[in-house]
């Protein structure tokens, strides 16, 4: 990827403009025309570079302020299977796979965002029972200390020591 390709990518993952033409704005600031833009956009997509462009919701300032995580412990052999039927729920933001350890058994990661507490769990009750597994934990956020976009192509991360 270019320099120029690499500053793109940021820019239509971070401070995307609100105006009329925003791909004419992002191209002012990476040194392409708007046009140019719009056929990249359509090339990261088709090649799957990007996944979409979405606006990101901060879901405590519309109520959602329940946010589960579930640690799942799934058989090896029954991971692929088990994440597919988890990520096919539409209440499952994000689907994870991480290795276990032999402190941390889980292996497979879901979040779940709902206005209250018991909506979580009653959504957890109902991905257990589809995928036949009861071993599972529920971790819920009590305080957001940091939320941003990663930063992709940076040398140097804000932040990092």
């Amino acid at each position: 990827m270019t320099e120029q390709e690499q500053r793109l990518i940021l820019e239509l993952g971070n401070n995307f403009p609100l105006t009329s033409r925003p791909f004419r704005e992002i191209g002012k600031r990476v040194g392409m025309s708007e046009e140019a833009v719009i056929a990249k956009v359509k090339e990261y997509l088709e090649k799957g570079i990007i996944r979409r462009l979405s606006a990101a919701l901060r879901q405590q300032h519309v109520g959602f302020t329940a946010n589960a995580m579930v640690v799942w412990q799934v058989p090896p052999e029954r991971v692929e299977e088990v994440g597919r039927k988890l990520a096919s729920f539409p209440e499952v933001t994000h689907c994870y796979e991480r290795l276990p350890t032999p402190e941390w058994p889980y292996n497979l990661y879901t979040m779940i965002h709902r206005p209250r507490r018991e909506e979580c769990w009653e959504i957890v009750r109902r991905l257990s029972e589809a995928v036949g597994i009861k071993d599972f934990l529920v971790l819920f956020s009590t305080q957001e200390l940091k939320r941003s976009n990663p930063q992709y192509f940076t040398e140097r991360g804000e932040g990092s020591e």
